[in-house]
């Protein structure tokens, strides 16, 4: 919890000392501090260590837990305007805090729809007067969401929009694609969507194949994704547009990924924390927290995913955080809304992969710090002098057993329920300013 104490280091030097540094932007990792002055990282290395720090400066001894920037979570749905039942900006950035999150992308389907500049001022607002950790909108690619008529990009981005998406739904008309792409290039914006072809997926409510066919459910081929995928990159290829596959889930996405990247297309694209560390088995006897979408895949495409990401051809992990109430998930698996949470446990649930071994730690934070600030153009998810002192500390080896009733988050369908789980934040900072420490 904030504590008092803590509260008032924010205008006064504050040091991390005793600490394991690791910055993504370089993938190194050395012993010793960070001096964080008016919000901003002014020293770091192993200069920086209690006996060497002025006497009016506070510090706290990290005794070796690691020390890196604050998490970006590019795919977060925060409930407002129109879904406080569901999650509010308190709600939702407290968890982040709670995760070591210090940055969310804030997704663009709530009620009214984030497609008017008054719609992405009121979430600036909302986020100052109520928000734990930054909080950036994410604007509509068409109006109402409906992937008709293009929304006004030009206007959203002068509000304070950061990219534009049509959230969980994929454009389906190539016109009308083409028409939003050629429009976001000519306003430098970033363009995210969902890669799935709404009409090869149909009815389908989780991976097609022979455990969908067990459960006697309706399965999604993993082609629906890669169609949609083909056609977007050919697309990005005609009008130069930066794009970034909002989440894929399959070895035929990583291919084509691949393909564009090499061929030198402005092409990024990120998977969940959901993909990398579950796969279709864990639905288990209908576990509709973990009814996802995209749905969760074999655990060959999950091993391909993360072998992807160790490789950095994956950009970006993000937590797909999508809270869902009791009465939307306490239902057959196939009539049960899609979603979980994850913004509390997208750390915690991504060392796994630290711990196994398939992946390094530089590299787990980079996917989930620098390498979303350099896609959006934030001065943030660096370790260096100069940069915004968005930090965590956390212990990564500090086991736990999840409960959800103690997230912080107002949902509580989160995949990971009762699950142990190993990685604990200890203190998360915004600005120099701490916004969440454990007891």
């Amino acid at each position: 919890m904030q504590t008092p104490s803590t509260m008032a280091i924010a205008h006064q030097p504050l040091a991390l000392v005793n600490g394991r540094l690791v910055d993504p932007a370089t993938g190194k990792e050395t012993r010793g501090g960070v001096l964080v002055i008016d919000g901003v990282i002014r020293d770091l290395g192993a200069s920086v260590a209690s006996a060497t720090l002025p006497s009016h400066a506070q510090a706290i001894d990290c005794a070796g837990d690691v020390i890196a920037p604050g998490l970006i979570d590019m795919c977060a749905f925060v409930g407002e305007p129109g879904a406080a039942h569901r999650e509010t900006i308190a709600t939702a950035t407290a968890a982040a805090a709670a995760g070591g999150v210090t940055t969310i992308l804030a997704r663009p389907d709530t009620n009214p729809p984030v497609d008017e500049p008054a719609v992405v001022d009121f979430l600036l607002r909302r986020a100052r007067d109520t928000g734990h950790v930054r909080v950036l909108p994410v604007a509509a690619l068409t109006k109402g969401l409906k992937g008709l008529e293009i929304a006004e990009i030009g206007l959203l981005q002068e509000a304070g929009a950061v990219a534009f998406s049509d959230a969980a739904k994929s454009l389906r008309n190539a016109q009308v694609m083409r028409r939003v792409m050629a429009y976001a290039r000519d306003f430098g914006a970033l363009v995210i969507h969902y890669t799935e072809d709404p009409d090869l997926a149909g009815e389908g409510v989780m991976n097609e194949g022979e455990f969908a066919t067990r459960l006697g459910l309706t399965g999604i081929p993993r082609e629906a994704e890669a169609i949609m995928l083909d056609r977007d990159i050919r697309l990005v290829a005609l009008t130069g547009v930066r794009y970034h596959a909002g989440l894929i889930s399959t070895k035929m996405s990583l291919d084509a990924i691949r393909a564009a990247k090499t061929a030198g297309l402005p092409i990024t694209c990120a998977t969940s924390i959901n993909h990398l560390t579950l796969n279709e088995n864990d639905i288990g006897d209908y576990r509709t927290f973990l009814k996802l979408t995209p749905p969760l895949r074999a655990e060959d495409e999950r091993r391909a995913l993360v072998e992807a990401l160790a490789e950095g051809l994956i950009d970006v992990i993000v937590s797909d955080h999508n809270p869902q109430d009791v009465e939307t998930k306490r239902l057959p698996f196939a009539e049960a809304e899609y979603g979980a949470i994850g913004l509390e446990t997208m750390l915690s649930a991504g060392l796994r992969l630290v711990h196994s071994g398939e992946v390094k730690l530089p590299r787990l934070i980079a996917a989930m710090s620098s390498r979303p600030a350099e896609i959006l153009g934030l001065p943030q998810g660096r370790l260096a002098v100069g940069a915004p002192a968005d930090l965590i500390r956390f212990d990564p080896d500090e086991p736990y057993v999840l409960d959800p009733m103690q997230l912080h988050s107002r949902s509580k369908n989160t995949p990971f329920d009762e699950a142990k789980m190993q990685g604990r934040v200890k203190l998360t900072m915004v600005a120099g300013q701490a916004v969440w420490e454990s007891a």
